[in-house]
């Protein structure tokens, strides 16, 4: 099952759109240009639950340069849409404060910004509620969580176990809603012609769009292009086409003009995702030796009332640990706020948070190491299902992030580690992420004298995704790099899985490894003098990967030093060490821009990121990167991320696991574990601001 290796795959290459990056050669959604292209504004809700009575635009169509005005009442209507936060203008109901509710199209973008300030709507207002609770009156049990796990598991008997366990832990976490705010904003510029329509789009998967765009307007999907070759980043956050990408395709429509709009970053708070915050109960139950008995985490996410998304945020607990009496339970409340959707590691980033931070309580509880404690519960099946696992190296992860962070030197007792005014800890937290591919299809060519060509409608987010498959199919073919040429982004080439879940390289390299195995034997038979092609699909060898029913994952280990300013609560982490087992490592180099990414992630995650609500008006205060804060130079110092060797032929061809987002998974635990070592002070509500610190600082640390 495993590709012929002949030096690409595992060579640290250079990406190979870097000079096209570099030099501006390489362009962006809205960098492309169309004649007569018109510019749309977006009109936004003032209010957070009602109705749009009147709009009023007299004065704004008499402006020089103003086209149209769309609102509910003269909007094209739509056919199939599935998704409510993509029924744009088709009624006069407002479900969250920053709804699109109307567009101005004009000649100029800063014409169609001056002209949105100045139409008038009239709203019939309604009460809103906006605030997650535990014990909100609107909460109920899902049918499932995404993407399709059961709401609830039970196994054994929790509650007689936790009630006669010699040790227990019993507390709630709380994570704060967060925003992806990838660098580049989303944007579409949508150009419809005689036999359908173009859009050159950002976002993380062609055919998503291609598919709901062709739906929502009639169309065939033949008839819907969508062109994206370059991505400034996503996050989860353009998984999925967003209500802007409807809104410009119907602009188009109407005005018989190409529309360009962008999504500025103060509206990405409301049209663009967001990670729902979270409530998670974890009770632990142990013997004196640390092993568990009992493991019971509760979840309580929030999704809006036009649509359901249920955080899967006790997924991760189902399978990280053994333990005979086991309850998993998520509970949603549907608010007047808009929808939650994927951000990095959705599920995981804040599930392992609270199982993390709860095992470090738990291994305090017990007077043991917080690393054999991980060990002692180390399951040699999935708990859950009780497969096999394919692959599972967290203990070797743990052992090697010991050694290299000289966990052993490490005095236990919190609180007695100080340098000056600052106060010193270390933490650790194990992460986890599903390893799983999707069927994808892909076109490799040969042209005598030009070389190869493979063709995938995948995208590149900034993951490094293109130099990736350049080197999966390089091996594949077995000759040098420089003679492959990968084409994306395009959703005329071969259909293929988005890039979301940690599946893209698994699932296109798949398919990229089938093509060119298949043009190879094709040129075996017929020579190498003439052009050749395949096109080759993937569908069969996914289903019958599950044959055998395996548990699939990667798994990591991360360790962080903290230290806390004792006079002002200020937190730095002078030091972060990712140690991560994800089977065959494609490119070294981009490999560890994506662990380290992550980790800045999970760093911002417990000491910065936070999506603050304004309770009155019904939206967040600080939208914009001036109040939302993530973390900038001076935030992140020394920061090292390594793999372990692992071989893993049940996952893929190329033996590989995704890595775009198990960095992220347990550091902000982490960093909350050696918050508390150095301060004695346990943060259950991220973010870890200064001000739940201060106060809660012993005197004699002061």
């Amino acid at each position: 099952m495993s590709v012929t290796v002949v030096g690409a795959i595992g060579a640290a290459i250079d990406r190979v759109e870097g000079r096209a990056k570099v030099t501006g050669e390489a362009k962006y959604a809205y960098e492309y240009r169309r004649d007569e292209v018109a510019y749309a504004a977006i009109l936004q809700s003032t209010v957070a639950k009602g109705a749009v009575r009147a709009v009023d635009a007299a004065s704004v169509l008499e402006l020089p340069g103003v086209h149209a005005v769309l609102w509910h009442g003269n909007a094209p209507r739509l056919h199939e849409v599935s998704d409510g936060e993509l029924e744009v203008l088709q009624s006069d109901r407002v479900s969250y404060r920053g709804q699109i509710v109307g567009a101005v199209l004009a000649d100029s973008y800063e014409t169609a910004r001056q002209a949105e300030r100045l139409v008038r709507i009239e709203y019939a207002q309604e009460p809103h509620d906006v605030l997650l609770h535990a014990d909100h009156p609107k909460l109920y049990t899902p049918e499932k969580v995404n993407p399709n796990y059961p709401a609830v598991t039970s196994d054994g008997d929790f509650d007689a176990a936790f009630a006669a366990a010699e040790v227990k832990i019993d507390c709630t976490y709380e994570t704060p809603s967060e925003h992806n705010n990838p660098m580049e904003p989303h944007a579409t510029l949508a150009v419809w012609e005689e036999n359908g329509v173009t859009l050159y789009d950002s976002n993380q998967g062609v055919v998503n769009v291609k598919n709901t765009v062709a739906r929502a307007f009639g169309l065939e999907p033949d008839q819907v292009r969508v062109i994206s070759p370059h991505v400034g980043g996503g996050f989860g956050s353009k998984g999925t086409p967003r209500p802007h990408v409807i809104l410009a395709v119907m602009a188009a429509q109407a005005l018989g003009r190409p529309v360009k709009l962008a999504v500025t970053r103060q509206q990405m708070f409301a049209l663009t995702g967001y990670r729902t915050p979270t409530i998670q109960r974890m009770r632990l139950g142990a013997d004196r030796e640390g092993r568990l008995t009992a493991i019971c985490h509760d979840a309580i996410v929030q999704t809006s009332t036009i649509r359901e998304f249920a955080e899967q945020a006790a997924q991760p607990t189902r399978m990280m640990y053994s333990g005979p009496n086991r309850r998993t339970t998520h509970q949603v409340a549907r608010l007047d706020v808009p929808t939650p959707s994927w951000m990095r590691a959705p599920g995981e980033t804040p599930g392992m948070y609270a199982v993390e931070s709860a095992m470090d309580e738990l291994a305090i509880a017990c007077g043991i190491d917080p690393i054999e404690l991980r060990v002692r519960n180390d399951p040699e099946v999935d708990p859950e299902t009780g497969h096999r696992f394919s692959s599972r190296n967290l203990v070797a992860c743990l052992r090697e992030g010991a050694e290299r962070f000289e966990w052993n030197a490490r005095d236990p007792r919190p609180g007695v580690g100080r340098v000056g005014r600052w106060l010193i800890g270390t933490g650790l937290a194990a992460s986890t992420y599903p390893a799983r591919r999707q069927p994808s299809s892909a076109h490799a060519s040969y042209e005598p004298g030009s070389g190869y060509t493979i063709q995938i409608a995948a995208a590149d987010i900034g993951t490094g995704a293109r130099t990736a498959l350049t080197q999966i199919a390089a091996d594949a073919l077995e000759v040098p790099v420089e003679e492959v040429e990968v084409q994306i982004g395009d959703s005329s080439f071969p259909e293929a899985f988005l890039a979301g879940g940690s599946m893209g390289n698994a699932s296109w390299g798949s398919a990229v490894v089938k093509a060119c195995r298949e043009l190879r034997a094709r040129m075996a038979e017929e020579g190498s003098e003439v052009p050749l092609w395949v096109e080759a699909d993937t569908k069969d060898e996914v289903a019958a990967a599950s044959a055998e029913p395996l548990a699939k994952h990667g798994f990591g280990a991360q360790f962080i030093e903290a230290r806390v300013d004792v006079d002002t609560g200020e937190v730095h982490v002078p030091r972060a060490l990712g140690v991560f087992a994800v089977g065959r490592v494609i490119n070294p180099k981009t490999a560890r821009s994506q662990f380290i990414g992550g980790m800045t992630m999970g760093i911002g995650m417990a000491l910065h990121e936070e999506s603050v609500l304004d309770l009155e008006f019904g939206d967040y205060l600080n939208h914009d990167l001036a109040g939302y804060h993530v973390p900038a130079n001076p935030d992140i110092e020394q920061l090292e991320a390594i793999w372990l060797e692992e071989d893993d032929p049940h996952v893929n061809p190329m033996g590989a696991k995704g890595i775009g987002e198990i960095g992220i998974v347990g550091t902000a635990a982490a960093v909350a574990n050696a918050v508390h070592h150095a301060t004695g002070v346990r943060v259950r509500d991220l973010p870890i601001r200064p001000d739940k610190l201060i106060g809660a600082l012993p005197r004699g640390n002061r």
